[in-house]
């Protein structure tokens, strides 16, 4: 709900001031930590006692079928935030989209989820293995970014294929959580949590500065090839984990 109200509030002071769109991120940011101070700032950590899973690993770095996930997640994430950073230039550039309809089919994604990821979630969870919903919705995302070089460009097909998008996001990550929480045990879990959260930050890092050195360099109908094809190779990744592995 926050990305979907932001986005659509983004768009609309940027295409005003963008000096005003940076006052109202960082105000907003600051209201945010003293609501978590104090509101939150007491609350209790103590958790209930859990079952050991005794089939987890003892550390995260010696569980190869982890290491691999995290891999892929590297791959996955470099391509998927392509749509904050350089798909956004691409519409503008492209299509000469203003900022509000840029902002507004960004909130289409945010709006999506918050009233669909819920009830898909709830109605898949636990009927397949999570790395089977991962390889479907890597391989959406993957197909979206293709699209953009195979479908007849427009105003309607972009909205089109963000909603392809969001669906493939809806399928992956939510069981991308679920995957990594299900090899851990309450000892564990703090590691694996930091290295699932270092594979984000370093696909933060590499995928929108090479998306924009390949954009800048060879343009984008060459970048949409490559990081389609790359988030297709990491569905395949995912695709071999599950073959390889029960959860």
């Amino acid at each position: 709900m926050g990305w979907a109200v932001g986005g659509a509030i983004g768009g609309i002071l940027a295409s005003i001031n963008y000096h005003l769109l940076f006052w109202v991120d960082g105000c907003t940011n600051l209201v945010a930590v003293l609501l978590v101070r104090y509101l939150l700032g007491s609350a209790s950590t103590a958790g209930h006692p859990e079952t050991p899973n005794t089939e987890a690993a003892q550390t995260p770095y010696r569980d190869r079928i982890y290491l691999w996930f995290v891999f892929c997640t590297i791959l996955f994430g470099a391509c998927f935030f392509q749509i904050f950073s350089v798909l956004p230039v691409f519409y503008k550039q492209t299509l000469h989209m203003p900022e509000y309809m840029i902002g507004l089919l960004m909130t289409l994604n945010g709006l999506i989820i918050a009233l669909f990821e819920m009830i898909l979630v709830f109605r898949l969870e636990g009927r397949r293995q999570n790395l089977h919903y991962i390889f479907y919705g890597a391989s959406l995302v993957a197909l979206s970014y293709l699209l953009l070089n195979i479908l007849p460009l427009s105003v309607a097909m972009v909205f089109f294929i963000m909603i392809l998008m969001t669906m493939g996001e809806i399928l992956s990550m939510p069981f991308m959580n679920s995957f990594w929480v299900s090899r851990t045990t309450k000892a564990t879990r703090g590691q694996y949590a930091g290295l699932y959260t270092i594979a984000w930050s370093t696909a933060q890092v590499v995928g929108p500065a090479g998306g924009a050195e390949i954009a800048g360099h060879a343009g984008f109908r060459p970048l949409w090839w490559v990081v389609g094809g790359i988030c297709f190779l990491s569905a395949m990744g995912f695709r071999w984990l599950r073959q390889n592995n029960m959860r």
